[in-house]
């Protein structure tokens, strides 16, 4: 842990909750709605912040990207389709 952060002490609620103070929540950028992962590890509860990927707007990139292409060279098959949906995943993990 960082020398600056101190631990805060949070209270369990009846029903099990918890509140993440609030400077926690902003420097995760937590808000209403956020997924997190919980899992125990010894004596220890562990929560990590879980991001979806917005799959919707990943496919409309990936769309316009090939109607550009349509639209400069004309119609593609499928395997140049293909080739182009490995480029845009393999340009994807290198960012």
């Amino acid at each position: 842990m960082p020398r600056d952060e101190r631990p805060d002490v949070i209270v369990v609620s009846s029903k099990g909750q918890v509140v993440i103070p609030q400077s926690l929540r902003e420097k995760l950028r937590i808000k209403p709605g956020s997924k997190l992962l919980v899992y125990g590890y010894n004596d220890a509860l562990i929560m990590k912040k879980f991001e979806i990927p917005d799959v919707r707007r990943k496919l409309e990139a990936l769309f316009k990207r090939i109607d550009r292409r349509i639209a400069k060279y004309g119609e593609l098959s499928e395997e140049e389709i293909d080739e182009e949906i490995r480029r845009y995943r393999r340009e994807k993990r290198s960012r």
